[in-house]
Order: structure tokens, then C-alpha cells, then sequence
């Protein structure tokens, strides 16, 4: 069979590398039959160069372009959807319903069609004028990106359609996408219906482009290359410190999502009042889609009693009952197997679990270990090990001054949890532990689970490191996420007729502006 296409500078083109993979069907172990590419460094700098090029012809191309695009590449990808759940459902052993088709599928262009509405409305960019010292500002468009995908979200973060893409390109960027090689077939038809809305639009060709897979050198050198403005990552932290460490060198940006552990803490009367329902939203949240979530709760903290006894046992059995999910690929399954061993190294006792299921099928028992809190200060970093499969940590403290001492040597996380009581008996624990959590999680959750993130303008999907690079900046929540893909642009002195559009003193558009420090969408005033 013939290996793939990849799309470059608007084509279709047979790719000069010599390599090529197949992905695997994860229900069967069994690999598929079509095989995908692996570019080479020459095809990764025709990629970059027609994104420059496309960059250069894109500063002139008026945003509602861009947002019509992204518009009609939604419109087809929600006419294709019973297609593209079944391919990813193939690739990725996800159910087709309700996981990919009904969730996932309409978050993802739904995403598209905020990223169009920012994108044509423009107070994302927080234009900002001050007409007395005749300075002008706004964030514009960096240059190219490189967006790459993860394994757990074909459609929703899908190097060509997910968030990062939406945002990157709403903000005026050419995006170059990697794919997952968990999922190519399902990448490649998310490029072929981009394909048909980008040539119904007024945008240059290669303003969207996609490469299947690379080798790590020739992605680094790609990452370093002048040319390439920022990147967007979503995966392992390993990964991730490598593209840090490449685009570091090269001063730019690298948006990166790489690791959290979603620490969960229950408080004393929570558990007291509600016990049962408090160990079925857990184990519902750790265990759904076989753990595989980035807001997964992979590490608990309790205060030791009986009552806390009685819970861990249910949860225990909660998850020895449950059915094991069926994970993305060997690589998840071999990874969350060693995360284990790494943790009952540092101290962590197996109370269910801890193997890989006998079979074909990519899966790994649900697991719950356990450990002091004791011994979890003695080893604070082994025991934070992401475990990213249907597996959580408990943590025992002996009262609520050791919990407070865990929550201080925890890492960044993109969120954290604390479960009070409903009546109030808690109050003041959770002021003494509350604080120190804050500063550890880009999002603070009280008595609900970490595993949904909205696409809301308020969400946080960020966190201090190693969750992610950089605290500052969101991957989900339109029209933040939009301004990390962005340069911050000065105009001073500059004639009103060289001005951006919306640094003009007519406001076609009806963007918010900061004009003289007050937010208004009126033109700006003249004495």
C-alpha cells in the first residue's frame, strides 16, 4: 500500500522521507494497514518557508478572511462527523458515542466558531490609545506556528483543529500541524476538509499545512529555525522540556501543556457527611475514559480516621469493580506501567491493580496505591510522578498541619480540588490549606472534579510549571488563549493612515478599546 500524502503550500504531495509508521488499533493490539510518513528535514523546511511566505501574504488579507474559514472549516467538520467518530474511534479505541461524536466533535467546532467570532470582532488584541502622548497599541499576529497535537483528543486539541490551532490562527498566524501518530487517519481527514473551506476563502496556500510525524532532530532544528515564531505543545513532559530547551535557545515562545497530577483534597466532615457519594464521583472521575485526561485526579489527600478508612475502602472497591478502559496505545499502557513502578519504589502501597490486562487489548487494571503522609514528605517527587491511566495516589496525613505541609511540596498543576463540608464544619481548615493550594493550580475547584473543562472565556487550562511553561497563559478559554499566539505592537507618532485598522479613530469592527483608560467600543473622540 502507498504511504500518505502530506500537505504542503496548498498540495497534496507524495513526501520525500524515507520512513513511514501505521497506527494501531488499540481494541485488538493489531496494527491498521495504511502507512503515514515521516518528513525529513527538506520537507520540514519547504513546510516553514511556504508558512513564511504565507505569513508575509497574510498581514494583507482582511481577519474576516480568516474568520470565514474557520467558520467553514466548523460547518464541515460537523457535516462529517458520523466519518470522522468512526476513524478516531478505529485509531484510538475511544467510544464512538457518546466520547467522540457527541462531546468532543462539537466542543471542536465550537472552538472554531469562537476562535472566528474573536477573530472577526478583535478586542481580543486589547487595543489600547492614548491620544494625548499620541501612542497607539495592540497585540498582532506573530508569525508561524507549529501546533502538535496530543494522543487523548483527536478532534479538541487535533494539531489541526483543536484549540491551539483555532487560536492560533484567529490571532493571524500560518499554522504548520503535526499529527499525533496515534491517529493519522482521522488527522489527515481533518486536513482534507480544511483543505476544501481554506479554498473557499481569500488565504494564501500555505496558511495551514500538515507533516504526520518528524524525527526529534529535525523537529528541534524546525523549533530553532528564525522563521518559526512560536510553538504549541500538548503531551509528555519530556517532550516538553526538550521543545522548551530548543525555543529558549532561539528566543521564542513554546506554550506547552506536559504534566499534573490534579491533586484532590477531602476534607474531614466532607467525608463524614457524604462519604458514599464523594468515593462514586472519584472513582467516576479518575476511571472515565480509562484515565486518560490531562484534569485527571491522579493524587489524593486525606486526613487519617475511621471514617477516612471507610472511604478508601469503598474507593478501593469501587475500582476493582470497575470495567478497565481501553488505553490509546503501547507507548500510554508501557508509561503508566513504569509511572507505577516508579511510585511503589518511593513508598506507595498497591491496594487493587497495578498490571497491565491479560489480552490483545491495549488496557491497564484500575489501580489505587497508597502512602503516609509521612512518607510522601520523604519523597515528595517520585510520589508525584504523573500516572496518566486509570491509576490515583492516596495520600494519609496524620491531621490537617501534615496535609498542609504536603500541599507545599507540591509541583504546578493545571488544577486542584478541596471538598469541604456542606455545613461548614471545615471552614477552618480550609483557610489554612486553601491559600497554599492556590498557588499551585492554574484552576481551584471546590466540591466538583477536575475532569471537565469548559470552553468558557473564564477558563484557566494552565498552571505553574511543570504543568505548563508558563503561568501566564491559558490553552483553553477564547479570546485569552488567542493573545500567546501574539506580539505586542507600539505605534508612536505613526499617521493615522498607517495605522492598523483597529488603532484607528473609527472602530468598524465594535472592538473594546482602552482609549485615555477608559473601555469603550466608540470612536475616538476629538477636541
Amino acid at each position: 500500500m502507498a504511504t500518505a500524502q502530506v500537505w504542503i503550500d496548498g498540495r497534496w504531495m507524495a513526501s520525500t522521507g524515507c520512513d513511514s509508521f501505521a497506527a494501531l488499533d488499540p481494541a485488538t493490539g493489531r496494527p491498521l494497514a495504511e502507512r503515514f510518513p515521516v518528513s525529513d528535514r527538506a520537507e520540514c523546511e519547504r513546510a516553514l518557508a511556504a508558512a513564511d511566505a504565507a505569513f508575509a501574504r497574510l498581514a494583507t488579507v482582511p481577519r474576516d478572511e480568516i474568520a470565514r474559514f474557520l467558520d467553514e472549516y466548523a460547518a464541515a467538520i460537523d457535516a462529517h462527523a458520523d466519518e470522522l467518530a468512526a476513524l478516531a474511534a478505529h485509531e484510538t479505541g475511544l467510544p464512538v458515542s457518546p466520547r467522540l461524536k457527541d462531546v468532543e466533535l462539537p466542543r471542536t467546532t465550537g472552538q472554531l466558531r469562537q476562535a472566528a467570532a474573536a477573530c472577526r470582532e478583535g478586542s481580543w488584541a486589547l487595543p489600547t490609545i492614548d491620544t494625548k502622548g499620541g501612542i497607539r497599541s495592540v497585540h498582532a499576529a506573530l508569525g508561524p506556528v507549529l501546533v502538535i497535537g496530543p494522543n487523548n483528543f483527536p478532534f479538541a486539541f487535533n494539531g489541526i483543529a483543536g484549540g491551539d490551532f483555532a487560536a492560533a490562527l484567529a490571532a493571524g498566524n500560518p499554522v504548520i500541524a503535526k499529527g499525533h501518530p496515534s491517529h493519522p487517519a482521522t488527522t489527515r481527514r481533518l486536513a482534507e476538509l480544511a483543505d476544501g473551506a481554506l479554498r473557499n476563502c481569500r488565504l494564501p496556500a500555505g496558511t495551514v499545512q500538515l507533516i504526520y510525524r518528524m524525527s526529534g532532530s529535525d523537529g528541534l532544528a524546525l523549533m530553532r529555525d528564525s522563521r518559526l515564531a512560536a510553538v504549541g505543545f500538548t503531551g509528555s513532559k519530556a517532550a516538553g522540556l526538550r521543545i522548551k530547551q530548543a525555543c529558549d535557545e532561539a528566543g521564542k515562545p513554546a506554550y506547552l501543556e506536559m504534566s499534573s497530577v490534579n491533586p484532590v483534597i477531602f476534607l474531614p466532615n466532607a467525608i463524614r457527611e457524604r462519604s458514599a457519594d464523594l468515593a462514586q464521583e472519584f472513582a467516576t472521575s479518575c476511571l472515565m475514559g480509562a484515565g486518560q485526561f490531562c484534569t485527571n485526579p491522579g493524587l489524593v489527600v486525606l486526613v487519617a480516621g475511621a471514617d477516612t478508612d471507610a472511604f478508601i475502602a469503598d474507593v478501593r472497591a469501587r475500582f476493582a469493580a470497575a470495567p478497565s478502559g481501553t488505553l490509546l496505545s503501547p507507548h500510554v499502557r508501557d508509561a503508566v506501567l513504569a509511572a507505577i513502578g516508579t511510585v511503589r519504589a518511593a513508598g506507595a502501597t498497591l491496594m487493587t491493580g497495578g498490571d497491565a490486562v491479560a489480552g490483545d487489548r491495549v488496557a491497564v487494571e484500575n489501580t489505587l496505591l497508597s502512602v503516609t503522609g509521612t512518607r510522601f514528605l520523604a519523597e515528595p517527587e517520585r510520589l508525584q510522578t504523573e500516572m496518566f491511566g486509570p491509576v490515583s495516589l492516596l495520600v494519609v496525613a496524620a491531621d490537617v498541619d501534615e496535609a498542609a505541609s504536603i500541599i507545599r511540596q507540591l509541583e504546578g498543576n493545571l488544577t486542584g480540588t478541596i471538598y469541604s463540608s456542606r455545613a461548614g464544619d471545615d471552614d477552618a481548615a480550609y483557610r489554612r490549606i486553601e491559600p497554599l493550594l492556590r498557588r499551585k493550580v492554574g484552576r481551584l475547584l471546590n466540591d466538583k472534579m477536575p475532569t471537565g473543562v469548559a470552553v468558557s472565556p473564564a477558563m484557566n487550562h494552565g498552571g505553574p510549571f511543570p504543568a505548563t511553561g508558563h503561568p501566564g497563559f491559558t490553552a483553553v478559554g477564547i479570546p485569552a488563549s488567542l493573545r500567546r499566539f501574539s506580539a505586542l505592537h507600539c505605534y508612536d507618532a505613526v499617521r493615522a493612515d498607517r495605522l492598523p485598522q483597529v488603532l484607528g479613530d473609527v472602530n468598524p469592527s465594535g472592538a473594546w478599546r482602552l482609549i485615555d483608560g477608559r473601555w469603550t467600543t466608540d470612536p475616538v473622540a476629538r477636541a
